[in-house]
């Protein structure tokens, strides 16, 4: 089934309601359906075909929401562009992925343009909103004159539905090929496991480029929620959202968690609606999750997840005992395992690479036949993150693997020495990685992002670690900086900390 029938099955099931806030006015779910069939028709009057792709570069906005609707409904396949990569980088998710069309907003038109020259066969490039360049499409007059009614093209479960590219943390971005079955069955389990009734009001701020942020729409069409969409994220926009909204939940990750649980004014906002926030896309500290529902008197879900898996794997739900530090147990139809360097099981509470299969794994990466072999070896998808099982199925991530620091032999969990550092009240944000060293083969370096209004030295800080970390984990140095690289969804880019410690 085609993943894009989804939105007809929310009109049949929840009747017509105001779905989605965006930019002061109300949206129902049935003129989201009938904006996204009109710009299907204007997609099959410009020749795109099933199975032809689609590239959308473009901040949250309606329009995002009307052409991946368009692209699913003809067949196409989506290619969500984060935009605030740099036209290098747009241009090899372009090469890589060869689209027909390239939908922009204004503002990354010029990025646009940088990006297709040179390409051998560059897409059009199609822009919603003013002003248009006159030699490029506009999307108003694109749809101009299309109407409402549209025949889903049928697609079978295996059948690609989006290349999602990611991050880039280790290297080029590649791109995950998820099927129409992959998500579909993705946000369908995701909506029995959180239990959220229809009619509540969410809030999402995070990028619908990024999977997280997609599947999260695609959930609450299951789900029949209404949200306030933000065009990014500010502390202050979802502090304002949330008081004016009676926001229930929403989806974050940790970065955002972290921003908003050190804003200096959030006591100004009324947040007293807010009821759960859903953190994912990296490992929360402990000590940030408890600390964030202190302050907001709310719960925080852990979820754990991958690209490559559609995305969830693991979550906390209502009604199972929630354990600290824990994203909670598989989600119903996905196995895990925990296996070693040699492929094999490690025994329950040993940590090992957190491997997992279910309906959601990717078929695989773009044109990357080699890179597939190993990350799917055994029929498994090996996600290249470490963690361990406990004695009840718990699921407890501890770091990814090639994060490892081997210091004299023995590995350091970098997540260890961030949390314990974390615990210090001048530390608002800390990454740990490996610095090269002639006798000891890695040293540990701690870069530190100081709380507001707090000073700590390098010293404090060294011998605060020195007293509650084993020798061998202990930090080398402490570098203070004003904020950390990251990725557009919030994961750290500790590949670029380690080439700063190269120079």
């Amino acid at each position: 089934m085609n993943l894009a029938v989804l939105a007809e099955q929310n009109v049949e099931r929840f009747g017509e309601y105001d779905a989605l806030f965006f930019n002061d006015r109300w949206y129902r779910n049935t003129e989201w359906l009938d904006d996204a069939y009109r710009v299907a028709n204007a997609l099959v009057a410009e020749g795109i075909r099933p199975g032809d792709r689609v590239a959308v570069l473009m901040p949250n906005s309606l329009e995002v929401f009307q052409a991946y609707g368009a692209i699913l409904a003809v067949g196409g396949v989506v290619v969500p562009i984060v935009f605030l990569l740099a036209p290098g980088e747009i241009a090899h998710i372009l090469a890589d992925s060869r689209p027909r069309i390239l939908i922009t907003s204004p503002m990354f038109v010029e990025n646009a343009r940088q990006a297709v020259a040179g390409l051998d066969d560059p897409p059009r490039i199609v822009v919603a909103g003013d002003p248009v360049p006159d030699e490029l499409l506009s999307w108003s007059s694109l749809i101009e004159g299309t109407g409402p009614e549209f025949d889903v093209v049928d697609r079978a479960d295996e059948d690609l539905a989006v290349i999602m590219y990611t991050g880039g943390t280790t290297g080029q971005p590649k791109g995950v090929l998820l099927s129409h079955g992959n998500l579909r069955w993705n946000a369908v389990t995701v909506a029995e496991a959180v239990q959220i009734e229809p009619g509540t009001m969410a809030l999402l701020c995070l990028p619908v480029s990024h999977l997280f942020g997609m599947f999260a729409t695609v959930t609450g069409q299951v789900l029949g929620v209404r949200g306030v969409l933000l065009e990014w994220f500010t502390p202050e926009g979802v502090l304002q959202a949330i008081q004016d909204h009676r926001v229930e939940y929403f989806p974050l990750v940790p970065a955002m968690m972290t921003l908003l649980f050190h804003h200096p004014d959030a006591e100004k906002y009324d947040t007293s609606s807010l009821r759960t926030v859903f953190a994912s896309a990296a490992p929360v500290p402990i000590e940030l999750a408890e600390g964030f529902e202190k302050r907001f008197d709310c719960e925080v879900v852990e979820a754990y997840g991958q690209t490559e898996a559609a995305p969830a794997i693991a979550l906390m739900r209502p009604g199972i005992p929630k354990k600290a530090g824990s994203t909670g147990p598989a989600l119903r139809g996905v196995e895990i395992a925990i296996e070693d360097d040699e492929h094999r099981p490690v025994p329950i509470g040993q940590t090992g690479e957190i491997c997992a299969r279910s309906p959601g794994i990717m078929s695989g990466y773009h044109d990357l036949p080699e890179v597939n072999a190993e990350a799917l070896a055994h029929g498994w998808l090996h996600t290249g993150d470490l963690g361990y099982l406990d004695e009840d199925g718990y699921l407890f991530v501890t770091d990814r693997k090639k994060d490892l620091i081997i210091r004299g032999g023995f590995n350091v969990y970098p997540r260890d020495v961030e949390d314990l550092l974390l615990e210090h009240p001048g530390v608002a944000e800390v990454a740990v990685v490996g610095r090269p060293d002639p006798e000891m083969g890695e040293e540990v370096v701690a870069f530190v992002v100081k709380s507001p209004g707090q000073d700590p030295t390098a010293e404090e800080l060294l011998a605060f670690a020195g007293d509650r970390l084993a020798k061998y984990k202990r930090p080398k140095e402490v570098r203070f900086v004003s904020d950390l690289p990251k990725s557009p969804i919030g994961k750290v880019l500790k590949k670029d900390l380690r080439a700063t410690l190269a120079e």
